[in-house]
């Protein structure tokens, strides 16, 4: 049976192509986007309740092996995320037996026009090729006591689907971040993490099972708020009113503790779509630069997961700029 759930992964994965896929999430009824929701939580509960260390909490290790194309925020942009699957090959991709990934650092929704549009392109892209598509968490789906602002999701999906059915796919969405990956470690290589280092985690555990451990400790609320700064011994309060501000000291523990070379992030606008942060340690990406930002590019990374890491200077010739 088990073999056989992997063939039908990979064939659904197999069929889709991008014009058919973006017309599916933008014409999908709000009983079929409930139903991908829930499926998509199915799935992601069955990831993490793995025994073996690939799953653990919300954290989630990768072997450095295979390729991956590693999204940053795209705040309802559904035009970058066609382009990205295009630019990328992501799909033809899957239909090799090399590993590919597609990695999404969170942020999925708000300040763009069509959010729904984008959760339901991104879920999607879940169900058809789970064990290759990997979801973290953003600040924009953080939990209910941290709600960013502005926060236009709820209000836009009750304006597709109206205020009833909306209501309850918001709900349901909610449910769902609570199962969003809040770290990824590509052994020896890097950790992915949506906004920064949390400063007093201690070990794995700490980012593994932030989610359970919030409010009370701040690991969760570090890993989806906080900011690189430079010329900053340790944190300090952040001009966001969430998370922390960290500097280069506080990004070197964590690697050490890791055991990686890098901090792979999104969260922060970048004129370029990408940005180097704490002497080639922290790489930021920024993957859309449609209203309201104004950047020039927006950017994405593809990472060959065995190539060896020492900085993210390294990796700019692997970055994808886009206007």
């Amino acid at each position: 049976m088990k073999n056989r759930t992997k063939v039908l992964a990979y064939t659904m994965c197999d069929n889709l192509e991008v014009d058919d896929f973006i017309k599916k999430a933008t014409t999908a009824n709000p009983k079929d986007f409930l139903g991908l929701i829930r499926h998509v939580i199915a799935l992601l509960k069955k990831e993490q309740k793995q025994t073996s260390t690939i799953a653990r909490g919300r954290l989630l290790h990768l072997k450095p092996s295979g390729k991956a194309n590693i999204v940053g925020d795209l705040h309802g942009d559904l035009r970058s995320l066609a382009h990205i699957l295009d630019d990328s090959g992501f799909l033809k991709k899957t239909r090799t037996r090399g590993k590919a990934y597609l990695i999404f650092l969170g942020d999925y929704g708000d300040r763009g026009s069509v959010s729904p549009e984008v959760y339901l392109a991104i879920l999607k892209l879940k169900e058809s090729c789970p064990d290759k598509v990997i979801l973290m968490r953003g600040n924009h789906e953080g939990p209910e006591d941290m709600l960013p602002c502005p926060h236009e999701l709820p209000i836009q999906l009750k304006q597709k689907y109206g205020e009833e059915a909306g209501g309850k796919i918001m709900k349901e969405l909610r449910k769902l971040f609570n199962h969003l990956y809040t770290a990824v470690i590509i052994e020896e290589r890097a950790v992915l993490i949506h906004g920064g280092a949390p400063s007093k985690a201690r070990s794995t555990r700490d980012l593994a099972y932030a989610h359970r451990r919030h409010p009370k400790e701040s690991h969760l609320e570090e890993m989806l708020w906080s900011d690189p700064q430079e010329k900053l011994e340790g944190t300090q309060p952040s001009y966001r009113g969430a998370g922390q501000l960290f500097g280069p000291s506080v990004t070197r523990k964590i690697l050490k503790m890791l055991n990686v070379k890098i901090l792979i992030r999104g969260h922060e606008f970048s004129e370029e779509g990408f940005k180097i942060n704490h002497s080639g340690r922290v790489l930021t990406l920024f993957s859309t630069n449609q209203p309201p930002y104004r950047n020039k590019y927006a950017a994405y990374l593809q990472l060959n997961l065995s190539m060896k890491i020492n900085n993210a200077q390294q990796l700019t010739k692997y970055i994808r700029q886009f206007e």
